[in-house]
């Protein structure tokens, strides 16, 4: 059956529900999609020449050299992670090739209380560039559902990858994604997180490995934490080459939830250069925001700094907007788009 003729017996409903955590169905803006629902490969189909896509045991079986990297960046840091996956993504960006078009890949649950757990390689060959925007989503009829992400990177020698992760749960939906980037000289990793709908808990401590001299990370993450809901959410780098940087920032708003916004920051060799950063908005009076930054070496000659604020909207800010002709609510929702 066609890719084109499984799409059309995606409901309404599911695809409204895919497309709210950022894959676009026309592919007009795309240069490849990937879909899977709870076990099955739904779409996996590459439009650009120089890019792979494949469902991760059809890659292990077509490409039998790439078997020795399941596991391998999460060996790097001495971390172990679930065997047990069903499915995932493989994709390959070929050396020297710039991907301008982004690739999407969403992993949808459907059945009721299905435990969805995947294996996702992304390899960005030497000298490569790519954007990858992931989506993560369920449909009305998946209650109580799990989702396990495990995902491993691998930036070669002057790659680049712009990773954005959209999550778009329900409220009874638990979450653990677990991911680690490897990156080798000159290799870039920009890991940008946002999830705005209710979620009942995410679990996630995404780990950047920068292993050759120049080559750099930043995470961003953008949270709104509804009532009921826990969010531990944090991101780790761990720089174990000179002349290496990174910079993990946090913005939370919470409408009752809880949020712990971790930060770790660990220098193993001179000459790097480091930031974390966590910024909290309270609006509830149930609402928690618990922010834990770690820097942690032993040697001298390196550059780590942190900051954090949490705090409520300024009453003043309010009345000042209100004053020009706005509402109390949409005063505050522009401060809290702007923040």
């Amino acid at each position: 059956m066609s890719s084109d003729r499984i799409e059309k017996n995606i409901s309404p409903q599911d695809k409204e529900k895919i497309a709210s955590s950022g894959m676009d169905f026309s592919e007009e803006t795309r240069s490849g999609s990937f879909l899977q629902e709870d076990s099955r490969t739904v779409i996996s189909r590459s439009l650009h020449e120089s890019v792979d896509i494949l469902g991760t045991p059809q890659a292990l079986e077509e490409y039998p050299q790439i078997k020795s990297l399941k596991g391998q960046a999460f060996s790097i840091v001495s971390k172990d992670f679930p065997r047990d996956t069903e499915g995932g993504y493989y994709i390959r960006v070929k050396k020297g090739k710039r991907v301008e078009l982004p690739i999407q890949a969403c992993l949808f649950l459907k059945a009721q209380g299905y435990k969805q757990k995947v294996h996702n390689l992304i390899i960005i060959e030497e000298g490569a560039s790519l954007h990858l925007i992931t989506g993560c989503s369920a449909s009305k009829a998946s209650r109580e559902g799990f989702h396990l992400g495990v995902s491993e990177f691998f930036i070669k020698k002057g790659g680049y990858l712009n990773f954005t992760m959209i999550h778009s749960w329900k409220e009874d939906t638990s979450v653990k994604p677990m991911s680690v980037a490897v990156l080798e000289e000159g290799a870039t990793f920009i890991s940008n997180y946002v999830c705005l709908r209710p979620v009942k808990e995410v679990k996630m401590y995404p780990t950047a490995v920068l292993r050759g001299r120049g080559s750099r990370a930043s995470f961003n993450s953008f949270i709104m934490s509804y009532p009921e809901t826990l969010q531990d959410i944090g991101s780790r780098v761990i720089f174990k080459a000179p002349d290496t940087s990174a910079e993990v920032v946090s913005r939370t708003v919470t409408l009752g939830g809880k949020v712990v916004a971790r930060g770790h920051l660990k220098a193993e060799k001179e000459g790097i250069k480091g930031h974390l950063e966590c910024r909290g908005m309270v609006l509830s009076e149930k609402g928690i925001v618990h922010a834990i930054p770690e820097l942690e070496t032993e040697l001298r000659d390196v550059d780590l700094s942190h900051e954090a604020a949490i705090g409520k909207i300024d009453k003043e800010e309010i009345e000042y907007l209100c004053s020009r002709g706005l509402t109390a609510q949409q005063a505050q929702s522009i401060i809290i788009r702007g923040f």
